[in-house]
């Protein structure tokens, strides 16, 4: 976040560049240019030096160092390039270009980043109408050289836009794409008074228009290219971004994932992988959706069955699959396990992974704790209290306030979630357990 105010405040600095600038002035941006350049490159440093090659995995990484990179250069090389090549305040401008980054921050710009995603996978189909409209214009080029070379320039027609070349023909075409400023060029076509009539004696061809093919021209042109060309542009985009839309809200995307390890860095600062098990419901209820489970969330966590390691600690990956698990679940495609899943080895890159419980088997643990304690309260009052019916009917409320009921199939809680019990040993057999 502090990189990000810096690059605002490199924006703000070069809105600053204006015409006729002091020296003063000039050497104060130059000061702060260099400050601004000692800060990125410090960043990318140090980040180099942490993440060593992994660093350049990272796309937004790569970028980032080449902008560094030109920075140096532009700084290093100022009087050769300002010379030979380009200003160096263009290579300053690409810096600016970091701003982008912000939107991995922003919550709202899930909804941009689905519209930059329909965008590049209508490219190659926008690719095709240009082509299409390429043609379209080159033809009306050609008529328009054959019937308006020689109309006198008036209207819309002047020295630049006219149909005296291929070019010229092509530029006032494409101005009148999006039908802007054809009624200026079609008075120019159709000009038949205030013009000389051709003389074929001495082979002149004059310069008038012709109404009638004037407004066929255009009324061809601009329905073919504006109205049924240019939409399909938007039909196209339209299309694949309500596919890419259908898509985030049907499954799970990469800024999910992300979003899902940018909150688990804010539980787990030292990057362990870990994190402790009494933390994981507040982590399940700060995240976003698709992959948020709100508060009250224990009997949820109980029944996804996540693996829990030595020291009271959840692995990563373990609630994440869990999560991922649930999430095809409540969309009715339930994701099934290979049968030979307990078998698995651990993977050998979960350093310290040594599963022990599960939520699961900790609810049963907890419940069996529960049942013995108020089977010892009932034996201390049995034994204590003079009246054994009154101490029956207390220990049967306090059973109905704090016991899971227990159906044949499973557990059934207090507030009607249903857990069903099933073994995490290594046999693909479940078992079942008679508490």
């Amino acid at each position: 976040m502090i990189i990000m105010i810096f690059i605002g405040m490199n924006m703000l600095t070069m809105t600053m560049d204006h015409y006729r600038m002091s020296e003063e002035w000039k050497t104060v941006l130059n000061y702060m240019n260099l400050i601004f350049i000692c800060i990125f490159t410090s960043e990318c440093v140090l980040k180099v030096f942490a993440l060593r090659w992994h660093y350049f995995k990272e796309p937004w990484n790569l970028f980032d160092f080449v902008v560094v990179i030109m920075s140096i250069l532009g700084l290093v090389l100022k009087d050769i390039i300002e010379k030979y090549f380009v200003s160096p305040t263009l290579l300053r401008v690409v810096r600016v270009a970091k701003v982008g980054r912000v939107l991995r921050l922003v919550k709202g710009a899930k909804g941009i980043r689905t519209l930059l995603f329909a965008l590049a996978m209508s490219l190659p189909a926008l690719f095709n109408i240009c082509l299409l409209l390429f043609l379209v214009m080159f033809i009306f080029a050609i008529f328009g050289m054959s019937f308006f070379m020689n109309v006198k320039h008036t209207g819309g027609l002047d020295s630049v836009y006219n149909f005296e070349t291929c070019f010229k023909s092509f530029i006032l075409l494409f101005q009148m794409m999006t039908s802007a400023g054809w009624d200026s060029v079609l008075s120019g076509i159709v000009n038949e008074k205030e013009c000389k009539p051709p003389d074929p004696e001495i082979g002149y061809p004059g310069n008038c228009g012709s109404q009638a093919i004037g407004i066929a021209y255009l009324l061809g042109y601009l329905v073919i290219s504006f109205l049924i060309v240019i939409n399909m542009y938007i039909a196209v985009i339209l299309e694949n971004y309500s596919q890419a839309t259908e898509d985030v809200e049907e499954g799970l995307t990469d800024d999910d994932y992300d979003m899902y390890y940018e909150i688990w860095q804010q539980f787990d600062p030292k990057g362990t992988q870990y994190i402790e098990f009494h933390t994981l419901s507040d982590f399940l209820d700060v995240l976003e959706a698709p992959l948020q489970i709100h508060k009250p969330n224990k009997y949820k966590i109980v029944s996804m069955d996540i693996p829990i390691c030595k020291g009271d600690l959840v692995y990563c990956v373990d609630v994440l699959d869990a999560l991922t698990k649930d999430f095809f679940a409540r969309k009715g495609n339930p994701v099934e396990e290979s049968a030979d899943i307990g078998e698995v080895a651990p993977a050998p890159d979960r350093p310290g992974y040594e599963p022990v419980s599960s939520t699961l088997w900790r609810q049963r643990e907890e419940y069996c704790a529960r049942l013995i304690q108020q089977a010892w309260r009932k034996h201390r009052q049995h034994k204590d209290q003079s009246s054994l019916s009154g101490a029956e009917s207390q220990e049967e409320l306090k059973q109905a306030d704090t016991a899971v009921l227990v159906e044949s199939d499973g557990y059934v809680t207090k507030n009607g979630h249903k857990v069903v019990i099933h073994s995490r040993s290594p046999s693909v057999t479940s078992r079942s357990t008679d508490v």
